[in-house]
């Protein structure tokens, strides 16, 4: 009986409340939240371990559109967009028709994960390999016995790229078992098992798609204590080494960068231009025996004297221009 209020305290309480000293909406607002919990279907990925994945796949994004910039030699930006924890009925539902699926084996922890692809990203970096310009497709089809070789050759080296971000965490050996195109086909765990879903936004030129990692939890469990923020922060501090840095300088030292010789720089009218014959002379504003401009990528590094060495064109060094070292140091 001790939550029925006697007829004192009604009466007062009503008197405060007609005084303005109870504020009825701050009290409904102090009511505690109600979380939903699935009981069917638990959460068994913790905050830490979601955020430790998207920590990886972040360096992945970073890592597949240096590769894939490089590959295709065109434009390409690859991001991450999600970490999430599904159910993996949920996953397969949501799949497209027709679907690029990769099966890939996870060593040394024993299972596989999916590699699925949009088809429109799989058509576009296809059209670029053999030529094309990554146009959008009118209409998805069904992949040829030709595209499905070349996607193979593709979707190896992605995976490939997918060791550099997990070596903070454990070496992997990842190895391709079968590609899919159609999602019914591949069911590898329970529909009720739960799965992290690693989105990945991908964009070729005007081409735009998505990029899914399913990574089954049982997968994972063994290592699930080494999916923790605060040891992928010591273990990335731990990597930067002496030696990581030599090599580091050593990559950087046999970088290829291009190098022009300006001759010199003249200016016409654009009838000029348009009467250009074979034979005619354009004069430039450098003196015959002065130095000519070298530029190192964009920037002009050094003066030169033109010349001839064992038949070829060269060009002597005269003096070295520190221009950079002006501009940002």
């Amino acid at each position: 009986m001790g939550d029925i209020l006697s007829q004192k305290e009604i009466d007062d309480l009503i008197n405060s409340f007609n005084a303005g000293e109870i504020d009825v909406k701050q009290e409904l607002s102090q009511e505690k939240k109600v979380r939903v919990h699935n009981f069917k279907n638990p959460n068994k990925f913790a905050k830490d371990h979601l955020t430790t994945l998207r920590f990886i796949y972040e360096n992945y994004a970073r890592i597949i559109t240096s590769f894939l910039s490089g590959y295709l030699r065109t434009g390409i930006q690859v991001e991450l967009t999600s970490v999430q924890e599904l159910s993996y009925f949920e996953f397969t539902n949501s799949l497209p028709d027709p679907v690029v699926l990769a099966i890939a084996d996870f060593s040394p922890l024993k299972g596989s994960i999916i590699y699925e692809m949009a088809p429109n990203i799989v058509f576009a970096i296809i059209d670029r390999i053999l030529g094309g310009k990554c146009e959008m497709i009118e209409k998805v089809r069904n992949f040829t016995d030709i595209e499905i070789a070349i996607l193979d050759r593709v979707l190896n080296q992605l995976l490939d790229k997918m060791r550099e971000p997990w070596e903070t965490i454990m070496p992997l050996r990842l190895r391709m078992e079968k590609i899919g195109t159609n999602a019914q086909f591949i069911q590898f765990i329970n529909y009720n098992e739960m799965v992290a879903i690693v989105t990945l936004n991908a964009k070729i030129n005007d081409v735009e798609g998505m990029i899914n990692i399913c990574i089954p939890y049982m997968l994972l469990e063994p290592i699930l204590p080494k999916l923790n923020t605060r040891l992928w922060f010591s273990s990335v501090e731990k990597e930067t080494t002496d030696e990581s840095k030599s090599a580091i300088e050593k990559k950087i030292q046999d970088t290829q960068i291009p190098v022009r010789a300006i001759l010199g720089y003249s200016t016409i009218t654009v009838r000029d231009f348009l009467e250009i014959q074979v034979g005619d002379v354009i004069t430039l504003d450098n003196d015959v025996n002065g130095d000519i401009d070298i530029l190192v990528g964009d920037i002009l590094k050094f003066h030169a004297k033109p010349g001839v060495r064992k038949s070829r064109l060269s060009f002597k060094i005269t003096q070295v221009v520190r221009k950079e070292e002006e501009e940002y140091g």
